[in-house]
Parts: structure tokens; sequence; C-alpha cells
């Protein structure tokens, strides 16, 4: 089967993706992601698969899971990992509509990743059409916590994907058309400095302001960065009324390293900033963490399956190890042959510009669709 001959249509592909779009589902807002989950689904039963929703914990939203009939249905076969939760709040549509101008189309999360998860349901659906059935049974797990690390659903993922003798993670595809074959390790935090009340203008010298403790460690933390492991501050909340000396305040710090020991070094230099200094307490707490995920010989056979279907297709198809992490993390580390970065090529995720490439919708459609049909 030669995946460029399937009929791809962009125009297509964005009416149907603009729905997901237009459906906002930031992670800490459990019944907006269950609202793009039951649109999910329905488009999975659709399209012929056995569909069901799985509850979601720790206050956050329903994860789903779909099985296309395959007449070896439980041996090992393909993931598919994707994420329907967004970094974007609910009302983000009046600062980024979806629109499309030339060759760019503009929305929240279109990159990150409901266009790769769309892509990865149309490849399905055209190989369906085309009568052209998979050597091995092809399973969707849409997940609900990514954005902020899976802490709910990294036992679920990695269950799954023990399951599975490949993973294909239909996260942004990478710059010159880039896939990605491994990701740094990453660490989260939690920040909180608590000080001494007072009020602000009567008896300001009575107070100990935890904002300004924060404010120093936050200068502390982000000046710790080096070429082996990088720091940041991304949250900090502080304070009540402007005429009270702050009691507390809360932060959120990232650690992000391309080794696991360098990881592991900068996670004992922030528990080492906890501690009381001029009546201020200042605690750090480890959060989720995701390993480090390096490239075996199965994730990079993969790659070269990957690689020469592309060079069909006409495209490079370069490849490298990349920060930001994604659910390819657990499964790389797992051992089980991975490929990330196989959604479309775009800019500035995360922000109020995000878009894709248009163009790379149908590639990367096919790519997919060459990979779910040659993989055994």
């Amino acid at each position: 089967m030669n995946p460029g001959e399937l009929p791809f249509d962009a125009a297509t592909m964005l009416a149907g993706l603009r729905l997901w779009v237009e459906c906002e589902s930031p992670t800490y807002d459990a019944a907006a992601v269950n609202r793009m989950m039951a649109l999910a689904a329905r488009d999975l039963a659709i399209m012929g698969a056995s569909v069901e929703t799985i509850p979601g914990r720790m206050g956050l939203g329903d994860c789903v899971r779909a099985h296309f009939p395959h007449p070896r249905r439980d041996e090992a076969g393909i993931l598919v990992l994707g994420h329907m939760d967004t970094v974007h709040p609910v009302g983000t549509l009046a600062r980024l509509p979806f629109r499309r101008e030339g060759e760019r189309c503009y929305g929240p999360a279109i990159g990150d990743m409901k266009g790769g998860n769309y892509l990865a349901l149309e490849a399905i659906r055209q190989l369906a059409r085309a009568g052209q059935a998979t050597p091995l049974p092809v399973t969707v797990l849409f997940t609900s916590d990514e954005e902020i690390g899976s802490p709910a659903t990294r036992d679920l993922i990695e269950a799954e994907a023990a399951r599975h003798r490949y993973i294909l993670v239909p996260e942004p595809g990478r710059a010159e058309n880039g896939v990605v074959t491994g990701r740094y390790a990453i660490a989260r935090f939690d920040l909180e400095a608590t000080g001494r009340p007072s009020h602000a203008g009567a008896t300001l010298a009575q107070g100990r302001s935890a904002i300004r403790t924060m404010a120093r460690r936050l200068l502390d933390i982000e000046a710790m960065t080096s070429e082996d492991c990088t720091f940041s501050v991304g949250v900090v909340q502080g304070g009540t009324w402007v005429n009270c000396v702050p009691t507390t305040c809360t932060g959120q710090a990232l650690s992000m390293a391309k080794r696991q020991a360098d990881l592991d070094r900068g996670v004992e230099r922030m528990l080492a900033l906890s501690g009381s200094q001029d009546d201020v307490t200042f605690t750090v707490t480890r959060g989720v963490t995701r390993p480090v995920w390096e490239p075996d010989s199965g994730t990079m056979a993969l790659y070269e399956t990957a690689k020469a279907i592309a060079q069909s297709l006409g495209q490079d198809l370069p490849h490298g190890s990349a920060g930001g992490g994604s659910d390819g993390n657990f499964t790389g580390a797992m051992g089980i042959p991975t490929l990330d970065g196989l959604g479309p090529v775009g800019e500035k995720h995360h922000t109020l510009e995000e878009n894709i490439d248009v163009r790379s919708l149908v590639d990367r459609a096919r790519l997919f669709a060459g990979l779910l049909a040659t993989l055994r």
C-alpha cells in the first residue's frame, strides 16, 4: 500500500479539527476536558471502534480508550497515545480564534496536540475506507492531564503501553519535518513561603513578607540553570490585601535535564533550598517527574521504518531527543519502541499565536497511515 495514494484533504481535515479546537479543554477544568473526550469518543465510535470512558481521578478529567476491529485484537499491537487537555483556559478562543491564514491555521491547542490526535484518526479512517487492514491491532488512548505531568494517568499509560508492541505519539512535529526519538528528564516542584502578617501601613516592620522571600528564591532558582540542567519558575501566587504584609506565597518550578543523573542532582539542589530565615519558612516539595527517555535499538528500528516511509513520500525525516516532556517519556523509558512528534509541524505552542503548517497535516497523516499499514 502506498500511503501517498490515500485521498487526504487538508480542507476536510481542518473542518473536522475545528470542532475539536473549539471545544476548549484546559487540564484543571474536568467538565471541559470531559466534553472534549465525549466529542472524540463519538468520532471514534462512528469510525467503528469499541470505545470506553475511563473515569478520571484527583479531580481531573476522564480518559478515552478505543479498540479498532482486528482479527487478532488481543495480541500486542500499536498504541496511539495522545492527550486532550490543554494549557489554554476556557475563553481563549476570543483571543485566539480558529482561523486559517494562507498555509497557517491558528487556534488553542491546534498543535499541542489536537491536530496530531485528529490526523492520527484520519489516518485510521483513510486506511479503513481504502480497505487496507493493518497488520497489527490498533488502540487509541486519549488522556486528560499531560500538561501537568500526568499525575493521574501515568499508571494507566504504563499499563496500557505494556500490552503493546509499538507506541506512536502524535505530539507536535519538530522543525524541518522532524520527529522525536528521545526526551529529557523533567521534575516539577511546589514552592511555599510562609511569613508573618501585619498591617502594611500601621505596623509594617512587624511583618515578614512571604512574597519578598519568594521573589528572592525565584532568582536563586533560575540562577542555578546550566547547560546540563535548567530551572524555571512558572507560577507564583501570593497575598490577599495590599494593606496586609503577605503571610503566604506559593509557586511552581520546573527542572529539565538531558541525563537522569543531572536531573537527580538538580532535584537535590532544589530540595536543599528548604529552610527558615528571618522568620520566614521556605519549603520545596518535589512534584511529578518524567524519566529521561534515551533512544534504544527498538526505538531506532521504529524510526528507520518511519524514515523509509517518509522517503517513499519524498520527505526527509530528521530525528533527535527533545526538551519538553510528553507521555512518550514513560513508554520510551519502559523500553517499548516509541516514536514521538508525529503530529503536524507548527509554531508558538502554549501561546496566543499557536499555529500549524496546514501542508504538514496531509504529509504527517500519510506518514502515520504508512506506519499503521507497515508495522508488524
